[in-house]
């Protein structure tokens, strides 16, 4: 073998082994598990505390739960989901799905900033500063909303939760959190649906129905819609949601849609002088043109954007089969019956509680609808 080669020879391996240690010195800074690691140590260190502008909300149990992570050089996405209770109102966490944005300075993966993720409804401090108002019996956050305007909201809602809980005696929080967003669409932005299936109304209530434990249930105020109303109908509309988060717990998919929300306008008609003739117009008019519903309102019938005459007459129809049943048989029978009809078929509920039937009630109902909405 010639001098050359055994130099060659006896100079590879060493070659290779510094070729080799060079191409893990380069490649451990890139490695796709230590990047994933970097990048969720650097989203808990961030997200540890709420961000500075939302210190007069009184939040607990702020976390984002990481579920993914994607990179493209020094640039990363995590995706998350965010976890958090307003501090005496919640008791179960109330979250969405977000977006966390971060780069790599030196070496050190840092947040740039967060959003909702794509297709996800935006928080109310997306939108913009929150302001803050304590009541008695309510929290109430507002997005571009006036201190006058959110104090009212509030002396509402104060005065919504004593008269839900009489109408409701069974046990509850006793408290409500009231968003007030900036516009109608940013209320359908907080919600994830169109505007037009909110418009006219005063508020929607988010939550989820049949938690064991009281899910995080927020009122959202429809600002166009509110502004419109007058002082009576206000504490109609707020009622009305409260009484939603009220009874909750006691909710699932099983519950009628005319009893939910029938329920719910009894509750806020409940010790007014209001008439069917004057809280239920548009069925008042069906029925005096001959028009007497053939059945209690279905599911389909309260789908928010179609015809709001529709819509309407189910809304009041329901009012008036839950005032039907507490006049006749009495205020703790119509609770009764709703908490039963959560758990058991209607038919049973019924059964159990006034002693009849789907079409009994409904013959009952019509006869109601006949003599006081003025039928011929």
């Amino acid at each position: 073998m010639s001098p050359l080669r055994r130099l060659l020879v006896r100079a590879l391996p060493l070659l290779l082994s510094v070729l080799l240690a060079g191409c893990g010195a380069a490649a451990a800074p890139d490695a796709p598990g230590t990047a994933e690691r970097d990048v969720r140590e650097a989203v808990a260190a961030w997200s540890r505390t709420p961000p500075a502008q939302l210190a007069g909300i009184p939040l607990e149990g702020w976390a984002y739960e990481v579920s993914a992570v994607s990179r493209s050089g020094d640039r990363a996405t995590a995706r998350a989901q965010l976890h958090y209770r307003l501090t005496g109102y919640d008791k179960a966490p109330a979250g969405s799905a977000r977006e966390v944005r971060l780069s790599r300075d030196g070496g050190r993966w840092r947040v740039s900033g967060d959003g909702p993720a794509p297709g996800a409804p935006p928080e109310l401090w997306d939108q913009g500063p929150v302001a803050v108002v304590r009541g008695a019996h309510s929290l109430v956050l507002g997005g571009g909303q006036d201190a006058g305007t959110l104090s009212a909201v509030a002396a509402e809602a104060d005065r919504a939760v004593p008269a839900v809980s009489a109408g409701w005696p069974r046990p509850w929080a006793g408290r409500v959190v009231v968003l007030v967003p900036a516009s109608l669409e940013r209320m359908a932005q907080l919600l994830g649906r169109p505007a037009a299936e909110y418009r006219g109304m005063g508020a929607v209530t988010t939550g989820r129905v049949g938690a064991a434990a009281a899910p995080a249930d927020r009122v959202v105020v429809n600002p166009e819609g509110w502004a419109e109303l007058s002082g009576a109908g206000r504490g109609v509309v707020l009622t009305h949601e409260v009484t939603h988060v009220a009874t909750r717990a006691a909710t699932t998919a099983r519950t009628p849609l005319w009893l939910s929300e029938g329920l719910a306008d009894w509750v806020a008609y409940r010790g007014t002088a209001t008439t069917p003739q004057q809280a239920a117009p548009a069925l008042g008019r069906a029925v005096r043109g001959g028009g007497l519903p053939g059945a209690l309102p279905a599911d389909g019938e309260f789908a928010f954007g179609g015809d709001p005459e529709a819509l309407a007459r189910a809304y009041e129809g329901a009012w008036l089969a839950c005032r039907l049943i507490a006049s006749r048989w009495g205020d703790a029978v119509l609770v009764r019956l709703y908490e039963r009809a959560g758990r058991e078929p209607l038919a049973s509920a019924l059964e159990e509680t006034v002693g009849g039937d789907p079409p009994g009630l409904t013959l009952a109902w019509q006869a109601a609808l006949r003599q006081e909405l003025g039928a011929p």
